[in-house]
């Protein structure tokens, strides 16, 4: 009799191999219980793994995936092995780390897409050694959208007290400015409305922040917020969804952390972080959304300078798979 192979909740990839990505994922592993580690797999090089675990202290075995689901060992760990291929120094920049994270990266897709895992997370990389390796994308999420042919996607930051969704991200802030169209707008909130009812939420309240100073005043400080912003909440309201906005960037979210609304969509990247980092620095989880599969991922970086010394902190990594799991198990309902 033929067996399917089995899907997974989670597929952790491991990030950059010269940052705390090892580290954090063997503590979180680590954090869970056998019945939950038994619906995760990891992605990168079994070594580093095995190396990872005894820098934090974890009493993990890493093996090959099919070894952990014939096994009744309650350690033991699925690796779907992508190998280091060259030395990579810990804590520094190098071409080699930044294409082992993408070579991860690229594995996961491959296994969602074959239905053998549910929902990405992403450990960190450095951007600078993606380029240095040749992969000229943005970060995670460009790299996700051009490795599934999304035409789109979109940043979003989620925590208990505060949620952002992103009109662009990292892109300079004068060419943001170029981004703020009715269109790029309406897509955002329509992807944010729709990620929340599939978490569960029936009306999302969403606000949109405005671009200049106090939205504008009346175009003495841009246009933006009139001839682009408002135009684009009206026929979003036309539509049915509760927006609102354009609101001053200097009280939305404030507003939004009391509780007025469950999403605030910003005009570029700062605009939405630094709220987000400041309420929610340890918490808050990154997520990719208008793609054709789904992925969390920590909020911050590589953290070379305390790589490889057993320091690092998993909270953050164990929010993006707790994350994940919500969304795993919203696609199964």
């Amino acid at each position: 009799m033929n067996v399917s192979p089995r899907c997974y909740e989670i597929a952790i990839t491991m990030g950059d191999p010269a940052g705390i990505g090892p580290e954090i994922i063997c503590r979180a592993l680590s954090a869970m219980s056998a019945t939950e580690r038994a619906t995760a797999m990891v992605i990168g090089d079994p070594a580093i793994y095995r190396r990872a675990a005894v820098s934090v202290g974890a009493a993990l075995e890493f093996v090959p995936l099919e070894q952990a689901e014939s096994g009744q060992d309650h350690v033991a760990v699925g690796v779907v092995e992508v190998p280091e291929g060259v030395e990579i120094p810990d804590g520094q920049i190098s071409a080699g780390a930044g294409d082992m994270a993408f070579r991860c990266v690229h594995k996961a897709v491959e296994l969602v897409q074959a239905g053998r895992a549910q929902v990405i997370v992403t450990a960190p990389l450095n951007k600078a050694a993606l380029h240095a390796a040749g992969h000229h994308y943005d970060g995670h999420t460009g790299m996700l959208a051009s490795l599934t042919g999304a035409s789109s996607s979109f940043m979003l930051l989620a925590s208990e007290t505060l949620s952002t969704l992103h009109v662009s991200t990292h892109v300079s802030l004068r060419d943001a400015i170029d981004r703020v169209t009715p269109e790029r707008i309406i897509a955002t909130v329509e992807a944010g409305h729709a990620h929340l009812v599939a978490l569960g939420m029936r009306a999302p309240r969403i606000a949109v922040a405005g671009l200049n100073p106090h939205c504008g005043e009346g175009g003495i400080f841009g246009d933006e917020d009139s001839r682009c912003i408002a135009p684009a909440v009206e026929r979003l309201r036309q539509s049915g969804f509760d927006v609102s906005g354009p609101i001053s960037a200097d009280t939305v979210f404030y507003r939004a952390s009391k509780g007025e609304f469950d999403l605030v969509i910003a005009q570029y990247h700062d605009q939405g972080h630094i709220p987000v980092k400041l309420i929610a620095f340890d918490t808050t989880v990154n997520v990719s959304l208008g793609l054709p599969l789904q992925r969390t991922s920590v909020d911050h970086g590589t953290a070379f300078d305390i790589a490889w010394q057993g320091k690092a902190d998993a909270t953050n990594m164990g929010s993006a798979i707790a994350y994940a799991r919500r969304l795993a198990s919203g696609a199964k309902e």
